[in-house]
């Protein structure tokens, strides 16, 4: 096998990654991804995996055909083979991660047969770009598990069963032809101290969105540099993992700690218009089962901005659909909906 470097030439990246090290950069949000071309009959990735929980693999898409390599080892490298026995053609490749912050890759290279050449991308890198800061369903956590499409997760592992390539997200920007940046993390909320990422303490969104690296338990967090990817679109897909331990806003909408959420919604929205000031940003939750007041909070911070560029944006079935997570049916379902919802903004919002 002939070695190929994860920063050769010919290799497109997409994602927040952190290649401060180019020769071993990390990947830790779902959809990051390296795409190329490749001659040859076998297609290896070598990396080490630095693990935090879950059952962790590598997707791929070969020739339009995906496929999934467990990682069986950690903190220590491992090669492992994306695909054999191919035939000795011109193939399309698309390596990514299918999961959130439960494990880092840090990518050491790929592999190829000894005689096969590496080519760039045959389309252009897309001139859109999308970011989403959102939490499992934004992932496409456990969407995979289409026998449990409209019923709630069953009490097992499904991490093996999370795919960020079939999240709306990720379908969504596929549609329209853009890069995405999914800032999205399983069990996160807004607000520090509530939700379900990194108990008992809990971080939430706030403590993520300005980060490249932000587990705790995966060593010290690190900031992300903003002026390496700025956003024509930024969809905010928070307010669901809200709602743990204390479904504050279903239950006292107008007390203390749901107007002291709403005022922070309001600030993030600020501080996203800081850093991206001709963005638009659009609100939004999902379709997984929620109390309907998280809309009405998020419609309310959006009219008081009075800003044409920061809407809000409700699904058919938004907060209806099912108690467990999306499966691939209703991300397929939202990505046809935001879709056509941004579809109907026209031209200028790419501009």
């Amino acid at each position: 096998m002939v070695f190929i470097p994860p920063n050769h030439p010919a290799i497109r990246s997409m994602g927040r990654i952190d290649d401060a090290d180019p020769a071993r950069p990390i990947w830790v949000f779902p959809y990051t991804q390296a795409r190329f071309r490749c001659t040859g009959t076998a297609i290896r990735i070598t990396l080490v995996n630095h693990w935090n929980y879950g059952e962790n693999y590598v997707g791929a898409v070969i020739d339009g055909m995906q496929t999934k390599i467990r990682i069986p080892v950690h903190d220590e490298p491992i090669t492992l083979t994306i695909a054999d026995h191919l035939p000795d053609i011109e193939h399309d490749v698309v390596i990514f991660k299918r999961q959130d912050g439960e494990h880092y890759i840090e990518l050491l290279g790929f592999g190829l047969d000894d005689s096969a050449a590496i080519l760039p991308p045959a389309d252009p890198s897309p001139e859109r770009r999308i970011e989403i800061y959102g939490d499992s369903v934004s992932c496409g956590e456990r969407n995979e598990a289409v026998r449990y499409t409209g019923m709630a997760d069953p009490e097992i592992d499904l991490s093996s069963y999370s795919n960020s390539w079939f999240s709306y997200g990720a379908i969504t920007a596929r549609n329209l032809g853009a890069q995405l940046h999914d800032v999205a993390q399983g069990g996160a909320a807004l607000l520090d101290g509530i939700g379900w990422f990194d108990g008992p303490d809990y971080t939430g969104m706030e403590s993520i969105w300005d980060r490249i690296e932000y587990n705790p338990a995966l060593g010290k967090t690190k900031p992300w540099d903003f002026t390496r990817y700025t956003p024509h679109v930024i969809i905010i897909a928070l307010g669901q993992n809200d709602a743990h331990p204390d479904d504050f806003m279903a239950t006292d909408y107008n007390g203390e700690q749901a107007r002291h959420w709403r005022a922070r919604y309001a600030d993030f929205i600020r501080t996203l218009r800081d850093r991206y000031p001709d963005a638009h940003i659009v609100c939004t939750t999902t379709v997984l089962q929620h109390d309907a007041a998280w809309d009405r909070a998020i419609d309310e911070v959006c009219r008081a901005f009075g800003d044409p560029k920061v809407t809000h944006f409700l699904y058919s079935r938004n907060g209806l659909a099912t108690p467990g997570h999306p499966r691939i049916a209703e991300h397929e379902e939202m990505a046809r909906e935001l879709t056509a919802y941004l579809e109907g903004f026209g031209d200028d919002l790419w501009n």
